[in-house]
């Protein structure tokens, strides 16, 4: 979800530093150690590893509410990666689900706030599976979900822990470079769904199956 419906990943990052700033602390590179990791995990690295399980989850969820007030605060239509509306509705057919390490509410937010909650089938987040991302059971419940094996299903993926987890579920794998990214074993690169390539090489995927 995040990098690929929404270009949302600067504003997480600025969340995470506005939340920890409050609370007094201060992380370099923040941004590199956060990208495609839950959570639990993140607020476990980035606040303190001994943490109880119930603390770690309000940390979470306060920085997760701070970000989804941020975003309206400055205006949701920037967040809006490019050519993902005309995408889905030329794809309207093709079963998709959402497969993220996301919190619940942030799904339910950029849902209903993009209007994109039409386009899904399902989504999966990775309090569904026991191991999320970059584990395949996000990506395999997915596909159970939709009814597809996952020699059919294609992952969209801007972060290296969502690209290992749609390989290790024998999936094809397209990489959104909406941020830059050094990205391993990809079947297609795009900067966004405006990409000319990207409808050609669909196109390409029917043929072959």
């Amino acid at each position: 979800m995040d990098g690929v419906l929404v270009h949302s990943m600067p504003l997480h990052t600025e969340a995470w530093q506005r939340y920890l700033r409050n609370i007094g602390t201060d992380i370099p590179d923040l941004e590199a150690r956060m990208h495609g990791k839950r959570n639990a995990e993140l607020v476990l690295n980035l606040i303190d590893k001994n943490l109880p399980d119930d603390v770690a989850f309000k940390h979470g969820a306060a920085k997760e509410k701070l970000w989804r007030e941020m975003m309206l605060e400055t205006g949701i239509e920037q967040y809006r990666v490019r050519g993902l509306q005309d995408f889905l509705e030329r794809h309207r057919n093709v079963p998709k689900a959402i497969g993220t390490n996301a919190e619940p509410a942030n799904i339910e937010f950029v849902l209903k706030q993009f209007g994109l909650a039409g386009y899904f089938n399902a989504a999966v987040d990775g309090h569904q599976v026991e191991r999320p991302k970059p584990f395949p059971d996000i990506y395999l419940k997915c596909a159970e979900l939709l009814g597809v094996h996952p020699r059919n299903c294609i992952v969209f993926e801007d972060s290296p822990t969502g690209i290992e987890a749609g390989r290790a579920a024998g999936m094809r794998l397209v990489g959104v470079e909406t941020t830059a990214t050094h990205f391993k074993g990809l079947d297609l690169h795009i900067q966004d769904f405006e990409s000319p390539e990207l409808e050609a090489w669909l196109q390409a995927q029917r043929v072959r199956e």
